[in-house]
């Protein structure tokens, strides 16, 4: 199994395992390669349907109008690419809806600290939606946008992506408007899928998880059965 950080640079010891006739499963993050048969699947979420989920949930909540600062992902990595593009193309169809700035907060919970309090200071008011790549970045521009002085969920709409607990209960209090799930639960789905490679079972080459969006309508209900 590879959890690969970066899409790209693996064709080499992947290349090396198929010699070895080690069939490789990867989870949670895709990559970039001119010859899939290097790998046997892919088990994990599907980072474009994630970022258009925040695109269309942000564009009704709006009504199609903000300027958005956008706090991405490790630069390189397969999740902030898809959601930025995805993001991105959602967007595309409504005029008013601007994309201002954006940054790397290198999916850390200082990062997106440090991100937003240099956003709003160059920026300032002008800014009404944070769009992060994940969770912890998203709780950091909550803490930079309270010590500014505003109220997150009202004064600036925050969406973000991993559905987190923490990020759910923020949600419920309004602190946050909405997060869209990249479940990490896919142990199970590994395992039965390493069981039928073995057994000489062809298998699809991507395997997503059904994700959930959260927002006011439905983050309470959800915080008792929360895995994580």
């Amino acid at each position: 199994m590879l959890a690969p950080i970066v899409e790209t640079g693996w064709d080499a010891v992947l290349r090396e395992a198929k010699r070895a006739k080690i069939p490789v499963i990867l989870t949670d993050r895709t990559i970039k390669t001119s010859d899939e048969s290097l790998y046997a699947c892919f088990i994990g979420s599907d980072f474009y349907a994630e970022g258009k989920m925040a695109a269309d949930w942000l564009a009704k909540h709006v009504g199609g109008k903000g300027n958005i600062v956008e706090l991405q992902g490790t630069p390189g990595a397969a999740p902030p690419n898809e959601r930025r593009r995805a993001f991105a193309d959602g967007i595309k169809r409504y005029s008013g809806l601007k994309i201002i700035d954006a940054q790397s907060g290198n999916f850390e919970r200082s990062g997106g600290k440090q991100v937003m309090e240099a956003f709003l200071k160059k920026h300032g008011k002008p800014i009404n939606v944070v769009y992060a790549h994940n969770d912890d970045m998203a709780l950091g521009a909550v803490q930079a946008i309270e010590e500014a002085g505003l109220k997150p969920g009202k004064d600036i709409t925050l969406v973000s992506i991993d559905a987190i607990g923490e990020a759910i209960k923020a949600v419920a209090e309004g602190r946050l408007n909405c997060t869209v799930e990249c479940s990490p639960l896919f142990g199970p789905q590994v395992y039965d899928t390493i069981a039928k490679i073995l057994a000489g079972e062809k298998v699809p080459k991507k395997i997503y998880n059904q994700d959930e969006l959260f927002d006011v309508k439905n983050a309470a209900k959800a915080l008792p059965t929360r895995k994580y």
